[in-house]
């Protein structure tokens, strides 16, 4: 392959995936024969169809697309190099993996075997680490368990979110891929098998997953908030009514558990250990608001109790 680009199959749905995606056309070192995405899927409401952001990225660049909505009897090209898979969301059969020339590597943000699954960047600030990073691996038919080709550490910043953590590491994912993936074609890197005694798998998320509990810690809640930043949010209930929290931070102040206080204009929630400021809230059928004109709100604030 000294004087041709590899031929490429992409594989990816999410907004990650597509920032790998379009790291992979700037860089004019690869020819992308191909690139598979989740089919549009029914959003909000009003049940529109919407595009995956790989499909976005790949039709601005006329690039050519399938949207299978299952891959067990998909049949690949064989004139392929090598699959490149990044937050794909489907099961990847044996015989697809295994198609290209050079099989199958996979972006992975997480220090592997550490967080295997779907949701590696929530789960790490969920559980407040304090660590993660990037693995480049070459996928096998079971779940992130192929070998290592290239990992990259990254400290967690206590103020990072879902948001910020993913630039992050989607930056150090492209530099990783970029330079692991002409080493892995050319044979010059050893791939490095995986320590299956500290393996640990992701959650699967559902809006119940945002419930907060207030007997938990102000920082689990707040680490909860930061891994759940996009969707679903961390939410809780006054008066049967739902309240999304927007932007909160965790103090010290001793409360009753999910007592609300009003002290120095600042809105405080009781929890298990410490309390949570809320500066930012969103009751339910209603727009953002300051927790501070949210309370202005609330006669009886001397009894009020989130649950």
């Amino acid at each position: 392959m000294e004087n041709e680009k590899p031929k490429i199959i992409f594989f990816g749905t999410e907004n990650f995936a597509a920032g790998i995606l379009e790291a992979l056309i700037d860089s004019a070192d690869f020819d992308i024969e191909l690139v598979i995405t989740q089919p549009d899927r029914p959003v909000g409401r009003k049940q529109e169809l919407q595009k995956s952001p790989v499909k976005i990225v790949a039709e601005k660049y006329n690039l050519k697309i399938d949207q299978p909505e299952k891959l067990k009897e998909y049949k690949l090209p064989t004139n392929i190099d090598l699959n490149i898979v990044c937050e794909y969301g489907l099961i990847i059969p044996k015989q697809i993996v295994e198609t290209p020339k050079f099989g199958s590597i996979n972006v992975h943000p997480s220090l592997l075997p550490k967080y295997r699954g779907a949701s590696p960047i929530q789960s790490v600030l969920i559980n407040g680490e304090s660590e993660t990073g990037v693995s480049i691996m070459v996928m096998d038919e079971k779940m992130d368990h192929g070998p290592i080709l290239l990992q990259n550490t990254l400290k967690i910043d206590p103020t990072d979110t879902y948001t910020t953590l993913s630039a992050k590491l989607l930056k150090m994912a492209i530099l990783g891929l970029l330079e692991a993936t002409p080493k892995y074609l050319k044979g010059t890197i050893k791939p490095q098998i995986q320590d299956e005694t500290k393996v640990t798998f992701c959650t699967m998320f559902t809006k119940e997953s945002g419930r907060i509990d207030w007997n938990k810690t102000a920082t689990e809640i707040y680490n909860l908030g930061r891994g759940l930043e996009i969707w679903p949010g961390v939410w809780t209930t006054f008066k049967d009514k739902r309240i999304k929290l927007i932007n909160i931070k965790p103090t010290t102040e001793k409360i009753p558990t999910g007592k609300i206080i009003l002290e120095k204009y600042k809105i405080l929630i009781g929890c298990g250990q410490g309390a949570l400021e809320i500066i930012t809230l969103q009751p339910e059928g209603k727009n953002i608001m300051t927790a501070l004109a949210w309370v202005n709100g609330i006669r009886d604030l001397d009894t009020a109790k989130m649950v």
